[in-house]
């Protein structure tokens, strides 16, 4: 499967995401950037913007592969936190470390699409 070709404009490949209880998939960043949004508005933000909030693991590959193309900000996940739940995981992406934030705190936010391995 050609990925590359499945790029619309503005998008970014990230890499492989190698499945754990699920198939492998390839992740698409797409363009836009949300700023100073809570977590709730970040996810209504990336649903309507034809995406998804990424996972935690997901965040640490686009931090790997395509840091240039974020801010030096600190991005929301799609994942709350295990055992606090009015807390959510983030990414900062000036210094690369993952740490929680209160729902209501105002961040930023990137959408990203999925694409099955086959």
């Amino acid at each position: 499967m050609q990925i590359r070709g499945m790029l619309k404009e503005g998008e970014h490949y990230a890499g492989l995401i190698l499945g754990k209880n699920e198939p492998d998939y390839h992740l698409i960043l797409l363009p836009d950037d949300a700023a100073d949004v809570s977590w709730p508005a970040a996810c209504d933000w990336a649903m309507q913007n034809g995406g998804a909030l990424p996972t935690r693991r997901e965040l640490a590959l686009l931090f790997a592969n395509l840091r240039e193309s974020f801010q030096r900000e600190w991005y929301w996940s799609s994942e709350p936190h295990e055992t606090r739940v009015q807390l959510v995981w983030g990414q900062n992406f000036a210094s690369g470390i993952q740490t929680i934030y209160g729902r209501p705190y105002r961040g930023h936010a990137r959408a990203v699409r999925r694409i099955p391995s086959v």
